[in-house]
């Protein structure tokens, strides 16, 4: 039609007008969506917190922010244990492990502890409790230099390994430790 000079835009395409339409609905749709899920999404991101109490996250693990290095929040969480009468079994340094290797990470330590006594009867009652026994506190430095005491939550084992509400006091000290360790 170009060639023999008529005008083609005059004549509208049926297919050309049924895409538009659909686009346009396409993008209305998306745009609502983005906007109805904007609140739920933000709600739902891993959001660090800033504040000393403790977080329980969806996999148990509670994190709060430490005002001393990795090594003073270690110092500390020694010290601690030892006024409890609570073993110390290791503190592995796995950014001195990873150095080692070769490779570089942020200050990071696992101190693992634990009382025979009160972990006993929780293995006991309920063996994979073992898998989780003796305790855990990890302290990180994170990209930004913060300093985290992470730990697995009493009540997050407790629903785990099906443990008797009367012995979860056994390992609540975990919460206490790491809380002192905070301040």
């Amino acid at each position: 039609m170009l060639r023999k000079g008529e005008k083609s835009f005059g004549n509208r395409s049926a297919l050309a007008v049924a895409v538009a339409i659909l686009l346009g609905v396409l993008g209305l749709a998306m745009s609502y969506y983005l906007v109805a899920t904007r609140h739920v999404s933000m709600l739902n991101l891993p959001a660090v917190k800033e504040a000393s109490m403790p977080a329980l996250s969806e996999n148990g693990i509670v994190r709060i922010a430490s005002p001393h290095s990795v090594t003073e929040t270690v110092a500390k969480l020694e010290t601690i244990l030892q006024a409890k009468s609570v073993k110390l079994f290791a503190v592995v340094d796995h950014s001195g492990e990873a150095e080692k290797a070769g490779l570089k990470m942020p200050n990071t330590k696992l101190l693992i502890f634990g009382n025979p006594k009160a972990g006993t009867p929780l293995m006991l009652a309920s063996p994979s409790a073992a898998l989780d026994l003796p305790l855990k506190i990890l302290v990180a430095e994170d990209a930004g230099g913060k300093v985290w005491i992470s730990y697995n939550a009493a009540e997050y084992l407790e629903k785990r390994h099906n443990l008797p509400a009367n012995l979860v006091p056994n390992i609540a000290v975990i919460e206490a430790v790491a809380a002192n360790a905070a301040q």
